[in-house]
């Protein structure tokens, strides 16, 4: 194990310290190491970074290597949002999913064996779940990510979640305060406005947040929004009113708020991202996440020595950033304690039926999650190789366009010799001739969001009535086809409990 560089200075090493960056390859380079020997304490892991799990925990040993208390970060949501399996899809339903069963043991469950893998290859802290209360359909980057549109519910499932990741030694990330469900713009590309009253964001955003934080959330995550409200001119992110007033003060969260990604547009655009880092610790937070974009050992230097000449020239207290580092070291020691206790109570602990480790607890829930609506003719099911015809929007970057979607694989298993074609546009008379005699199964995301996936529907079913559509996506559009799926996500397992129902054997 390195120990920390004599040579590099208290100040320094604080800088560093709050930093949370992220690299390119699966093996982790000679400067992240060398920066960790000198202070860097957390390490954050994307898609990019991972194979399998057992190159994941050979990653994390190698990174332990040079500290054995380094916090490594993941944005592992399960659902459409996957790190893990970011190749195949989740094995885990995702929060609309969990929501729309609203069984809290099963989103615990679900939750502690999520926990439980990422435990297991080494990994101490996720940034989830979403908290964010979806009660704007339109929104373009919530969405399924969200346990749904009620403040309640939304709160007893973030709970839930918490619960199961840190019984697991998983330190929990709660997002993204003081909520992103009220948007209409994805803040990985501009700036959303929220222009509700204090009164709507105690009685709705903030549920979630206060429920989260009496049941110990280690973490929470800031929005890029900006809450008039509480302050017009900065993002949550950069607001001292919002973290230091409204989390810090008023609803009382003592432990380590992380920043959302600062290369996403809704401050990178405006503040740059080194301005944008000292604002943010000076505004509250704790901890600079950066990475999902700029990931290389440039971005590093640069935002530590943004800090450290901010704290020279007076801009940033030196006490400020050493309370922040003094957070990060803080939680490394509860992960680093926890993570053999965390394996323990797994093997130790009492379950529910069918979630002790090592079950399908993911394609469990997400066959409850479905919600099938017959239409009004009898449905016949589909017994022959059908041609799957998949309407495929724009992905959003926090889902990115890597992880496979839909349900075509898994028809394929059922069903040998089921074809699919990709649609981004309304182009019926091409789906038809694809399709030939073949039933077709139409799958949609968000087809409320897309006037074109409405109208190529309105021309498949007046077509072919007895096409099945798999919505995968949020439910809001009313239901059609001779079968209508909604399965509350795109993750793998929902698209195998959907295809178990398309041919009649789902259980």
């Amino acid at each position: 194990m390195t120990t920390l560089v004599h040579g590099t200075s208290t100040l320094t090493r604080d800088a560093l310290t709050v930093l949370q960056p992220g690299f390119a390859g699966t093996t982790a380079p000679d400067w992240l190491r060398r920066h960790i020997g000198e202070g860097l304490s957390s390490v954050g892991l994307f898609g990019r970074n991972i194979v399998s799990p057992e190159q994941l925990a050979a990653l994390t040993a190698q990174l332990r290597a040079e500290r054995d208390d380094v916090l490594v970060a993941i944005d592992e949501e399960g659902g459409d949002v996957t790190r893990l399996e970011v190749k195949e899809g989740s094995s885990f339903p995702g929060s609309y999913a969990l929501g729309s069963v609203d069984d809290v043991e099963l989103t615990r469950a679900v939750a502690r064996e999520l926990g439980r893998r990422l435990a297991q290859c080494g990994v101490d802290l996720n940034w989830a779940p979403s908290a964010d209360v979806n009660s704007n359909a339109e929104n373009p980057v919530i969405g399924v990510r969200s346990f749904g549109p009620d403040p309640d519910l939304v709160a007893r499932h973030t709970v839930a979640y918490v619960d199961g990741l840190q019984g697991v030694g998983v330190a929990a990330c709660t997002k993204h305060f003081p909520g992103h469900g009220d948007t209409n713009v994805d803040s990985h590309d501009a700036l959303p406005r929220i222009d509700v009253d204090l009164a709507t964001l105690h009685a709705r955003e903030l549920v979630p947040f206060r429920a989260a934080i009496a049941a110990g959330t280690k973490a929470v995550m800031s929005a890029h929004i900006l809450l008039s409200a509480l302050d017009p001119r900065r993002p949550a992110t950069l607001s001292p009113q919002i973290l230091t007033g409204l989390l810090r003060q008023e609803l009382g969260f003592e432990g380590l708020i992380v920043t959302d990604g600062m290369e996403m547009q809704a401050v990178a655009a405006t503040y740059g991202i080194e301005r944008g880092s000292v604002l943010a610790i000076a505004a509250g937070a704790d901890a600079i996440c950066v990475g999902g974009g700029l990931c290389d050992e440039d971005t590093v230097l640069r935002l530590r020595d943004a800090l450290v000449d901010a704290v020279r020239t007076g801009e940033l207290p030196e006490e400020r950033l050493a309370d922040a580092a003094a957070r990060v070291r803080a939680l490394a020691a509860w992960t680093q304690s926890h993570r053999a206790r965390g394996a323990e109570s797994v093997s130790g602990a009492a379950v529910q039926e069918g979630t002790a480790p090592g079950a399908d607890i993911g394609l469990v829930a997400a066959r409850r999650a479905l919600k099938v609506t017959r239409g009004e003719r009898p449905y016949t099911p589909v017994d022959a190789a059908p041609y799957v015809a998949s309407f495929t929007p724009v992905a959003n970057f926090a889902v990115g366009d890597e992880t496979p979607w839909g349900i075509a694989a898994e028809l394929e298993r059922l069903l040998p010799g089921t074809e699919t074609g990709s649609y981004d546009e309304a182009s019926v008379d091409a789906i038809l001739a694809a399709a030939g005699e073949r039933r077709i199964v139409a799958v949609v995301r968000d087809a409320h969001r897309h006037p074109w996936m409405t109208e190529a529907l309105d021309g498949l079913l007046a077509a072919r009535p007895d096409t099945v559509v798999v919505e995968m996506g949020l439910n809001e559009a009313e239901p059609r086809g001779a079968l209508h799926i909604a399965t509350h996500g795109a993750a793998r397992v929902c698209g195998r409990a959907a295809a178990e129902a398309v041919v009649g054997t789902g259980s």
